[in-house]
């Protein structure tokens, strides 16, 4: 048997997951259709039959070359996948090699292991600038010395619409602390600001056009008592009960963070998570030392720390005012407060009220009558919370998931199909979601961020979320590298922006009948379709009856 006979090649979409320890038998995907500003993905699996092989080729041949890039999907290790009570819309629930981190065919380029499938990742971007038309791609694996193994041929078909602007407010929160740790620079070093810049851009590039702005150490996920490296982007000058405040950094900020397409700034918790019982972490100069002023030992409802706010949201509203970022800004009090913790958060609240009334607060909370009670103006449900406050038609409603949100609602953990991720998108779109909120996009420790993991072989943040939760960006050697979680979250995004489209073209009520015709019952957050063949045909069907109606 020659060696172009011992390649086995399949034409996948991006919802496939490839396992190396298993057989593939997802069906092949060879032709799809896209959008003229959109980013279409799919995949190449192959297996090996023969000896280890190194130094493996991949050529693209088509007319759309210069807009492909092409990776490769890594295998990354969970030793927690999921927890025990797992529903049943999942791939396994056994620790092992998942495929995520999206690698680049660096100088070994692709390495064929015996009888295992992997796959590589094909991206086409065209930024809008090609000829609607049906392009060819034609994928070729060679040996070094130029002897074809095996080779695939997708059907890309571009159509002359265009995406239009996304309106969703997405954020999945920037840790800036974690770039500085892992790279081993220091904080706002210009090597560090180098690096925010990049892990931003990607930010953008998939659709997050929020930013979780440290105006001070962000109080998430951190041991009650300890302490997360200081990130402040405003400096602190103490003189007894006086302060005074300096915006260079912050400025600076705001304006890479512009030039990247961030649209929206959401000023770190201003209060404690689980509780608002205390200040976040705030460092001041006093007397001419750095030193923290406020933290786990200060009492939230203290007049200390009422004086500084008193002192400092005036200032930081006059720097919104002077920026023209009254549009753009939005506040937080405290992230996940429960029933138990009312009392406490309307305190919080209502300090910061005096100040902020004619700003959006947003927080993350599941019980309703935090905004029965006016103490949240723009509340961010759980996915799997949300029924009550859509049931109470609560207007321009938000919604996100975390590590809770496992049973029945989308989400995005390694061992969860990639069509359970990507079914957000519909469902945004039906229920007129404003925002979405995840709260890792790289948070690279451990639970309560007691110490600093290695994101490619601590997935689960030292067995505190399930893999997949805490992260959807690798650190590369010199900035980020996505996971295909990531890229998959996006094509959510562009399904949202596509149903917009549809719906200028023929109404809100045919687009939602259109969604819906076959199924059983109504989508919810809680029941949708399960399988990538459904979210894939709607796909095209959407498209189609999109590119129908644009011709008129």
């Amino acid at each position: 048997m020659g060696q172009k006979d011992m390649l086995e090649t399949r034409l996948l979409s991006s919802l496939t997951k490839v396992f190396a320890d298993e057989e593939l038998n997802d069906k092949p995907w060879n032709k799809g259709s896209m959008l003229s500003n959109e980013v279409y993905s799919f995949q190449v699996a192959y297996c090996w039959h023969g000896e280890l092989l190194k130094e493996v080729d991949v050529h693209i041949v088509s007319e759309l070359s210069p807009y492909i890039k092409v990776r490769k999907v890594g295998l990354v290790p969970s030793e927690m996948p999921c927890y025990v009570d797992h529903d049943e819309n999942i791939l396994r629930s056994t620790p092992g090699l998942y495929p995520d981190s999206l690698l680049p065919l660096d100088d070994e380029k692709l390495t064929f292991l015996p009888e295992q499938w992997r796959s590589i990742w094909i991206t086409v971007d065209t930024c809008g600038s090609v000829v609607a038309s049906t392009y060819p791609i034609e994928i070729i694996f060679e040996t070094a010395s130029g002897e074809l193994l095996g080779k695939e041929i997708f059907e890309l078909e571009l159509l002359q619409a265009r995406l239009p602007r996304q309106t969703l407010i997405q954020t999945q929160w920037f840790h800036t602390d974690c770039l500085a740790t892992w790279y081993g620079v220091d904080v706002f070093s210009e090597e560090h600001w180098n690096l925010i810049d990049k892990f931003i851009k990607t930010a953008t590039k998939h659709g997050i056009n929020m930013i979780l702005t440290p105006i001070f150490t962000p109080p998430l996920d951190t041991e009650v008592g300890g302490e997360r490296p200081t990130v402040q982007l405003v400096d602190v000058y103490k003189a007894g009960d006086a302060y005074r405040f300096e915006f260079d950094k912050l400025k600076r900020w705001i304006e890479l963070c512009i030039s990247n397409g961030v649209e929206y700034f959401e000023f770190s918790h201003l209060f404690t998570q689980w509780g608002a019982k205390h200040a976040p972490k705030i460092m001041a100069v006093e007397d001419g030392e750095y030193k923290r002023i406020f933290g786990w030992d200060t009492d939230a409802a203290g007049g200390e720390y009422k004086n500084f706010l008193d002192q400092f949201l005036p200032e930081l509203i006059n720097f919104i005012k002077e920026n023209n970022l009254e549009q753009r800004s939005y506040f937080h009090v405290s992230d996940e407060p429960s029933l138990e913790h009312l009392d406490s958060y309307r305190n919080a609240s209502n300090i910061l009220n005096k100040y902020l009334k004619d700003f959006p607060v947003i927080d993350a909370l599941s019980n309703y009558q935090f905004y029965e009670d006016g103490l949240v103006k723009k509340p961010i449900p759980a996915t799997d919370h949300i029924e009550a406050f859509l049931e109470n038609n609560v207007e321009n409603l938000w919604a996100y998931y975390c590590c809770g949100q496992y049973k029945e609602v989308s989400n995005r953990f390694f061992n969860m199909p990639s069509a359970r991720n990507r079914i957000l998108g519909i469902q945004l779109y039906k229920f007129n979601i404003e925002g979405f909120l995840q709260w890792g996009y790289n948070f690279w420790y451990s639970q309560y961020s007691r110490y600093p993991i290695n994101p490619f072989c601590v997935t689960d943040a030292g067995y505190g979320f399930p893999s997949g939760d805490a992260f959807v960006v690798y650190p590369g050697k010199d900035g980020p590298l996505e996971s295909l979680r990531l890229e998959v979250f996006y094509e959510a995004i562009q399904d949202l922006r596509a149903l917009k489209l549809l719906e200028d073209l023929i109404g809100r009520e045919a687009v939602l009948d259109m969604l819906e015709a076959g199924l059983d019952a109504p989508i919810t957050f809680s029941q949708y379709p399960k399988d990538m063949e459904w979210i894939l045909s709607k796909r095209e069907q959407i498209n189609r009856k999109i590119a129908e109606c644009s011709k008129y």
